[in-house]
Order: C-alpha cells, then sequence, then structure tokens
C-alpha cells in the first residue's frame, strides 16, 4: 500500500459500478462491534473519509441522527447516492473532497470511520484534522480488509493474478492512467496513529465468509485500482475468458469461498 501526496483522478476510473456491486460488503458483526465499542445510539454525527459508494456510510446510517460521506471520486458518490435511495437512507449528505481537506466548518463527530482508503491519503495530516473534527466524546475506526489477492495463499486467487498478470503485466498498475506502480507503505496505519494526538487507541478483529462466483470475481477486478475495465481495453472478452477457463480449472463448480477476516484500528479522542 502506498500514500499519496495528490489526488489521481485516474485511480479508480469506470470502477465506481462495479464497486457498489461486487466489493465484499462490510458484514453486519463489524457494525455491531463499532456499536459497542463507540456507544452509538442513534444521535450524534458520522463522518465516512474515502467513502466509495457507500458501503459503511450506508449500513451505519440508522445509528447516528446525521451522516457525511465524503469522497473526491464523483462516480462513486454518485453511485452512493443510488445505493442509499434504495436502501432509505435519508440521513446521508454525500460531498465531493479529499479527506486531506476536510473543514471544520463541517462540525463535530461522534465517529470518523475509513474504510479500504487510508493508505491512498496522507495519512499522519488526516490524522490531525480528525482529532480536531470529533467530539469530546467521539473516536475513530479504521477497517482494513484482506480480500486483496495479490498475497493470498488460496490456489484460485494466485490463478486469478496470473491471469492478471498474463494480460496486464508482471507490476501492479495503480494510477496515473495505468501507468502508476503500486508499492507498499514503510509505515504501517497502527505506527502512523501510535504517533497522532490521540491518546488511547486498540485493534479488533472480526471474521466473515464471502463466497464468490466467477462473474462476480470479475466484477471485484474491475473495481479494484490494479485492474481497472480500461486496463483490458477491447481484449475484455478475452481476458474474461482466459480468467474463467483458468478458474474452472482450479475449481469446476466455479464457485470460491473464504473465510475473510477484518481489523478495525480503533482510536479515541479521550
Amino acid at each position: 500500500m502506498t500514500t499519496i501526496t495528490t489526488y489521481d483522478p485516474t485511480l479508480f476510473e469506470g470502477a465506481a459500478w462495479y464497486y457498489a456491486r461486487y466489493r465484499p460488503q462490510y458484514p453486519s458483526v463489524l457494525f455491531n462491534l463499532l456499536t459497542d465499542k463507540f456507544q452509538l445510539n442513534g444521535k450524534g454525527r458520522l463522518l465516512d473519509l474515502g467513502c466509495g459508494a457507500g458501503l459503511i456510510a450506508i449500513p451505519l446510517s440508522d445509528r447516528f441522527q446525521e451522516v457525511i460521506g465524503l469522497d473526491p471520486d464523483a462516480d462513486m458518490l454518485q453511485e452512493a447516492q443510488q445505493q442509499a435511495a434504495a436502501a432509505k437512507a435519508t440521513n446521508i449528505s454525500w460531498v465531493q473532497e479529499r479527506a486531506e481537506n476536510i473543514s471544520p466548518a463541517a462540525g463535530k463527530f461522534k465517529l470518523v470511520t475509513i474504510g479500504r482508503a487510508f493508505h491512498w491519503m496522507q495519512r499522519e495530516l488526516v490524522l490531525e484534522r480528525i482529532y480536531n473534527q470529533l467530539s469530546d466524546d467521539g473516536g475513530l475506526a479504521i477497517i482494513k480488509t484482506y480480500e486483496d489477492p495479490w498475497n493470498s495463499e488460496h490456489p484460485w486467487k494466485k490463478t486469478a493474478i496470473s491471469v492478471v498478470k498474463r494480460w496486464l503485466g508482471e507490476q501492479r498498475r495503480t494510477g496515473q492512467g495505468g501507468n502508476g506502480v503500486w508499492q507498499n507503505v514503510a509505515v504501517s496505519h497502527e505506527e502512523i496513529l501510535a504517533k497522532s494526538p490521540f491518546p488511547r487507541q486498540a485493534n479488533y478483529e472480526v471474521k466473515y465468509n464471502k463466497t464468490w462466483t466467477i462473474d462476480s470475481y470479475i466484477g471485484y477486478l474491475y473495481s479494484t485500482a490494479f485492474c481497472l475495465p480500461s486496463f483490458v481495453g477491447e481484449n475484455r472478452h478475452k481476458f474474461e475468458v482466459d480468467l474463467r477457463e483458468s478458474l474452472l480449472q482450479v475449481e469446476p463448480s466455479g464457485i470460491f469461498t473464504e473465510e475473510l477476516p477484518i481489523t478495525v484500528i480503533a482510536a479515541w479522542k479521550n
């Protein structure tokens, strides 16, 4: 994972539709954990930074009076609006902006959440801004997921990545219209948080089962920064045929089930 200092509008270009439909939904056990640890009671305000298609903001919206979902990608926010309307979540405002630019005028929040996005941010700056935006009894939840196939030991995920490499090259792409290269962060989220103004932090883990079909996994790949639909371009049909045939060789049923962990890096203002 890599921290970027300037926003790249091509990072998830063309991914929003797939993101809303094929990224793994966060399980209810996660939201119950957040409710317990941060004493959520239907009052106060939630700020979801890097909200994407609303995968955190929408399910948590009934535990707050008001929710703000903030993301720099207009297409993601459009998908979020549609998903919120379908869920009848009417207390959410969607704001197109980077997390680094959150304004004090936005007011105070009981909880700030960051899903699959913190590694794209200027982490130290964002933590400083968040701390100032929290109410005295407020807290922060950075949510780390582990569905990424690049370092997976699952044979079918290794097969999927081998197909991606066959069509897109050995290096993992990210941003810059497909010309950027992924680099791991040198310092963990936990280490960054430990040096922030937050006086107390703790890690929690939950697990859930996720079942994929080949079609849903193709959709997932198109939701990622490393395999955008534009990257395969005119070879899209051939890429999908190759991926489908390769995965069926690993599992003829075309059904893949895995247990996925989620880590919540929690911090409190007081």
